[in-house]
């Protein structure tokens, strides 16, 4: 059994509307109910039709997207277009930056909040404001379209729908759209300390990602090779290539108005080599005084300082509510015995936590130290998963999301550990989701086609997804790029290469079940949808 079978749980049996008579037009309601539902289910869908007394116009489709929508109720109707005198409006001032948005990429008139007038596009806050934020409807009657929901990310994401539609069907069929996402976090992470990528290069791939309706970008910025973003409190970290504060304001400031949060990271106590490059009295040293890269040593009260002055900085540039805080391999656990290589670690364990505590029990409270700082600033700290150890004297805060990549590293576990801990898991699969320039250590450059059809956000390690009694758990995933070798690939060739993919795990996270379409259809929906192209 494929694992993208074998992620589905049982879904509800349909129930096919019964017939009744319409004094006007029929109506078909085309349902994709929630993940994994009976023998041989599908993300096709089931369909009752009732009798009309007209035939002035066939049933209108369901909208070809990516994702695809949940549910469409279809109706007889010609749609709608835009024509010479079509505008959008606002029903509600707070999305007026909506409306603006898509008025401005359909050619035409945003005309404030006013009321909707036959051929015009109307967004409006659902009167009851109950439900999911990014959930919307999408209503296409009497040459008239109304986005609504109970959030501006929901109508924004209806306003996706309907561009969609338009590139791919020139109209937006007639109907009823109702759709909402499976997972709340789908994304992007994007390694830009190996790889320095331009501020206009970002601000793309914010836009391709707004219309696939993923709303997250992690950015890796501070690693061995280089620290890629100003720094005010420690300008002597700074590569010589970087992106100025007021650039990452810009980008924070589009991905704000795509409904996109970005997430900044800065990892430790590993991955730190341009830190230490400033600061070599940081690093560690063996007892034989061998440096390890890109490890700080953590039993100096130093080590902390200058990284939660940079925690605090870059906390308040990004003013989403999660900040990325690393943990993944540090250099001390690799060694065969870490107290006897560097005792100065051990000392400090002790010291901390008592008599028997461990080098691993030090880095764990590193990790809820720094974790700390983060929930400080009133955000959500999120860890690397082979940050978290088991069987110490120290654990790591459980308010902590594991972002899963690996059961390879030292201290991995398999997903089922972190999630029978009640832990909330991020999917970050190296199987699937990891696109390494250079493709070193056994990685090939992931497919779309594999994501397509293998990937759903219950597969955390390898190709077997965890019990689906853990999916309530897993908050959604990101497709990650990597820059190993940072040459390898241009970033016209990285943004080409992401492409697919991207699309692909924007289409699982909104919808995990196995896709309606072939993969070869898909591909050719990606190509219409893309405005780009």
């Amino acid at each position: 059994m494929s694992p993208s079978h074998a992620a589905r749980a049982s879904r509800a049996p349909l129930v096919a509307g019964a017939a009744v008579a319409v004094a006007a037009a029929v109506t078909l309601t085309v349902v994709v109910w929630p993940e994994g539902s009976g023998p041989g289910a599908s993300a096709s869908s089931r369909t009752s039709v009732a009798p009309s007394p007209t035939r002035s116009y066939p049933l209108s489709t369901t909208p070809r997207t990516i994702p695809a929508v949940r549910e469409h109720t279809a109706a007889r109707g010609p749609g709608w277009k835009p024509a010479e005198d079509s505008a959008v409006v606002a029903a509600d001032p707070e999305l007026a930056d909506e409306a603006k948005l898509l008025a401005e990429e359909l050619k035409i008139t945003y005309r404030g909040e006013k009321s909707a007038r036959s051929g015009d596009v109307e967004l409006a806050l659902a009167a009851s404001g109950k439900g999911d934020p990014e959930s919307y409807t999408l209503k296409t009657a009497d040459n008239r379209v109304t986005i609504s929901g109970p959030g501006q990310a929901g109508v924004f994401y209806g306003t996706r729908t309907l561009k969609q539609s338009l590139n791919t069907g020139s109209t937006v069929p007639e109907g009823v759209v109702r759709d909402t996402p499976d997972r709340p976090q789908r994304g992007l992470n994007l390694d830009i300390a190996r790889k320095h990528y331009s501020a206009d290069w970002i601000e793309d791939r914010l836009r391709e990602m707004a219309d696939l309706k993923l709303n997250q970008l992690g950015l890796h910025f501070s690693d061995d090779q280089a620290f890629r973003i100003e720094s005010d409190s420690h300008p002597e970290v700074v590569s010589a290539d970087h992106l100025t504060k007021a650039e990452v304001r810009r980008i924070v400031k589009l991905a704000q108005s795509l409904h996109i949060t970005v997430v900044g990271e800065i990892d430790s106590p590993g991955h730190l080599g341009a830190v230490l490059k400033a600061h070599p009295g940081l690093q560690l040293r063996n007892t034989q005084g061998t440096a390890r890269q890109g490890a700080i040593d953590i039993s100096k009260a130093e080590s902390a300082e200058i990284v939660d002055d940079l925690l605090r900085e870059y906390a308040e540039l990004f003013p989403g509510q999660w900040f990325h805080v690393g943990a993944d391999e540090y250099q001390a656990l690799t060694v065969s015995d870490p107290a006897a290589s560097y005792p100065q670690l051990a000392a400090a364990a002790r010291e901390k936590h008592g008599d028997g505590a461990t080098v691993q029990d030090l880095t764990e409270s590193w990790l809820n130290d720094r974790a700390a700082v983060i929930r400080e600033a009133e955000k959500i700290p999120k860890a690397w998963n082979d940050g978290f150890f088991s069987g110490g004297a120290v654990t790591a805060a459980k308010d902590i999301e594991v972002e899963y990549w690996t059961g390879k590293e030292i201290g991995a576990r398999p997903p089922q550990d972190y999630l029978a801990e009640g832990r909330a898991v991020v999917n970050l699969n190296d199987e699937f989701l990891y696109y390494v320039l250079g493709e070193p250590n056994d990685f090939t450059y992931p497919t779309g086609e594999r994501i397509y059809e293998q990937w759903t956000p219950l597969v955390l390690r390898g190709t077997e997804p965890v019990a689906e009694r853990y999916s309530k758990q897993i908050l959604g995933g990101r497709f990650a790029v990597w820059g190993d070798f940072p040459n390898a690939q241009t970033q016209a060739q990285v943004a080409e290469g992401i492409r697919l993919p991207l699309n692909a795990v924007s289409q699982k996270l909104w919808d995990p079940r196995e896709p309606e379409l072939t993969w070869a259809r898909f591909q050719q929906l990606a190509d219409e949808a893309d405005a780009s192209n």
